[in-house]
This record gives structure tokens, C-alpha cells and sequence, in this order.
């Protein structure tokens, strides 16, 4: 799984136009964001690192890459509601 810490990426419509962005070169990607974190992790079925980093970009957001032991590190466990903002 790729990581990407976006400090720019501040509400739901950030977060729906990366998403988007990322899909857009790999339609088949699995992505899951942490607004709260500021962090993209992502599942690629088909594009590289440089390819969605770029898409991210184009989009107008910031991506840094990151090691995929922190980014499990910052995977806070959902609980509670069903999104996970609940607790």
C-alpha cells in the first residue's frame, strides 16, 4: 500500500477530489482517506507511485510519500458509528 501525507487536503471535498483524481488513473485503486491525519493511502491495481503522486498534483494538492511502516503507524482504528468518526 502507498501513503501520501497531504497537508493541504482539509475537508470531505478535498478528500472526494483526490479520490477522484487518483481513480482517474487507476479506476480500479483502492483508496482510503484520513482527513483528521491528512494522509491518502492507497491500494493501486495498475498506476505507480510517480503516476498517482502526479495525479494528486494535478488536482492541486501537495502529496508527500511516505514509508508505509509510518503510514500503518497513523492508520487510526475506526470505532464506533459508521464512518468512524464516532467513538
Amino acid at each position: 500500500m502507498l501513503a501520501y501525507r497531504v497537508e493541504d487536503m482539509t475537508c470531505g471535498h478535498c478528500a472526494s477530489t483526490i479520490t477522484k483524481a487518483i481513480r482517474a488513473v487507476d479506476a480500479g485503486a483502492r483508496v482510503e482517506v484520513d482527513i483528521a491525519q491528512k494522509l491518502v493511502r492507497v491500494e493501486p491495481t495498475e498506476a505507480d507511485a510517480a503516476t498517482l503522486s502526479d495525479a494528486i498534483k494535478e488536482a492541486g494538492y501537495t502529496p508527500v510519500p511516505q514509508a508505509p511502516e509510518r503510514a500503518a503507524a497513523m492508520a487510526a482504528p475506526k470505532a464506533g458509528g459508521c464512518c468512524g468518526c464516532c467513538r
